[in-house]
Protein backbone atom coordinates (compact mmCIF):
# COMPACT_ATOMS: atom_id res chain seq x y z
CA UNK A 1 0.00 0.00 0.00
CA UNK A 2 1.28 3.77 -1.14
CA UNK A 3 0.08 6.94 0.15
CA UNK A 4 0.90 10.11 -1.39
CA UNK A 5 0.97 12.34 1.75
CA UNK A 6 1.53 16.09 2.48
CA UNK A 7 2.45 15.79 6.11
CA UNK A 8 1.71 19.35 6.29
CA UNK A 9 -2.34 18.57 5.28
CA UNK A 10 -4.84 17.34 8.14
CA UNK A 11 -6.52 14.88 6.33
CA UNK A 12 -3.66 13.53 4.59
CA UNK A 13 -2.19 13.15 8.54
CA UNK A 14 -5.69 11.69 9.77
CA UNK A 15 -5.96 9.37 6.72
CA UNK A 16 -2.20 8.01 7.30
CA UNK A 17 -3.56 7.65 11.07
CA UNK A 18 -6.74 5.97 10.11
CA UNK A 19 -4.49 3.15 8.04
CA UNK A 20 -1.95 2.48 11.15
CA UNK A 21 -4.75 2.06 13.56
CA UNK A 22 -6.31 -0.68 11.09
CA UNK A 23 -2.76 -2.17 11.57
CA UNK A 24 -1.61 -0.72 7.88
CA UNK A 25 1.81 0.98 7.50
CA UNK A 26 1.93 1.96 3.82
CA UNK A 27 4.94 3.74 2.10
CA UNK A 28 4.69 7.43 2.27
CA UNK A 29 5.51 9.26 -0.83
CA UNK A 30 5.53 13.00 -0.03
CA UNK A 31 4.60 13.46 -3.97
CA UNK A 32 5.54 17.46 -3.13
CA UNK A 33 9.47 16.77 -2.89
CA UNK A 34 8.68 13.03 -4.72
CA UNK A 35 6.31 14.28 -7.71
CA UNK A 36 4.69 11.56 -9.44
CA UNK A 37 5.34 11.45 -12.99
CA UNK A 38 2.95 11.85 -16.09
CA UNK A 39 2.63 8.36 -16.30
CA UNK A 40 1.90 7.52 -13.15
CA UNK A 41 -1.14 10.61 -13.05
CA UNK A 42 -2.63 8.83 -15.73
CA UNK A 43 -2.34 5.57 -14.01
CA UNK A 44 -3.96 6.90 -10.53
CA UNK A 45 -6.63 8.66 -12.63
CA UNK A 46 -7.35 5.48 -13.70
CA UNK A 47 -6.91 3.49 -10.93
CA UNK A 48 -9.48 6.20 -9.09
CA UNK A 49 -11.46 6.08 -12.29
CA UNK A 50 -12.31 9.69 -11.94
CA UNK A 51 -11.37 12.59 -14.82
CA UNK A 52 -8.22 14.45 -14.11
CA UNK A 53 -9.98 17.65 -12.54
CA UNK A 54 -11.67 15.28 -9.95
CA UNK A 55 -8.37 14.55 -8.32
CA UNK A 56 -6.75 17.94 -8.06
CA UNK A 57 -7.09 20.63 -6.18
CA UNK A 58 -9.19 23.39 -8.16
CA UNK A 59 -9.38 26.00 -5.19
CA UNK A 60 -5.49 26.28 -4.79
CA UNK A 61 -4.00 29.24 -5.72
CA UNK A 62 -1.64 27.77 -8.40
CA UNK A 63 -4.90 26.43 -10.18
CA UNK A 64 -5.92 30.01 -11.11
CA UNK A 65 -2.43 31.16 -11.78
CA UNK A 66 -1.89 28.62 -14.45
CA UNK A 67 -5.26 30.13 -15.98
CA UNK A 68 -6.82 26.26 -15.75
CA UNK A 69 -9.84 25.66 -15.98
CA UNK A 70 -12.29 22.63 -14.58
CA UNK A 71 -13.45 22.38 -18.35
CA UNK A 72 -9.51 21.46 -20.02
CA UNK A 73 -8.74 18.34 -21.65
CA UNK A 74 -7.85 15.67 -18.74
CA UNK A 75 -4.17 15.65 -20.28
CA UNK A 76 -3.75 19.57 -19.85
CA UNK A 77 -5.06 19.25 -16.00
CA UNK A 78 -2.62 15.99 -15.61
CA UNK A 79 0.54 17.69 -17.15
CA UNK A 80 -0.11 20.44 -14.96
CA UNK A 81 0.06 18.25 -12.02
CA UNK A 82 3.08 16.59 -13.07
CA UNK A 83 4.55 20.11 -13.36
CA UNK A 84 2.54 21.53 -10.13
CA UNK A 85 2.82 18.65 -7.77
CA UNK A 86 0.85 20.88 -5.15
CA UNK A 87 -2.07 20.74 -7.41
CA UNK A 88 -2.40 16.94 -6.53
CA UNK A 89 -5.52 16.84 -4.52
CA UNK A 90 -4.30 14.50 -1.34
CA UNK A 91 -3.93 11.94 -0.12
CA UNK A 92 -4.20 9.32 -2.59
CA UNK A 93 -4.29 5.46 -1.62
CA UNK A 94 -3.12 2.96 -3.49
CA UNK A 95 -3.89 -0.72 -2.88
CA UNK A 96 -3.75 -3.60 -5.10
CA UNK A 97 -4.19 -1.78 -8.29
CA UNK A 98 -6.81 0.51 -6.63
CA UNK A 99 -6.67 3.79 -5.49
CA UNK A 100 -8.97 6.58 -3.05
CA UNK A 101 -8.44 10.20 -2.24
CA UNK A 102 -8.98 10.20 1.58
CA UNK A 103 -11.68 12.61 1.44
CA UNK A 104 -12.77 12.47 3.67
CA UNK A 105 -10.24 9.90 5.45
CA UNK A 106 -12.75 6.96 5.68
CA UNK A 107 -13.01 6.84 1.68
CA UNK A 108 -10.20 4.99 1.66
CA UNK A 109 -11.30 1.85 3.88
CA UNK A 110 -13.40 1.11 0.60
CA UNK A 111 -9.65 -0.16 -0.84
CA UNK A 112 -8.55 -2.39 2.79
Amino acid sequence: MIIWHNPRCSKSRETLKLLQERGVTPVERRYLEDAPSLDELRAARDALGVSAVQMMRIKENRFAELGLSKDDEDETLLCAMAENPVLIERPIVFAAGRAAIGRPPEAVLAIL
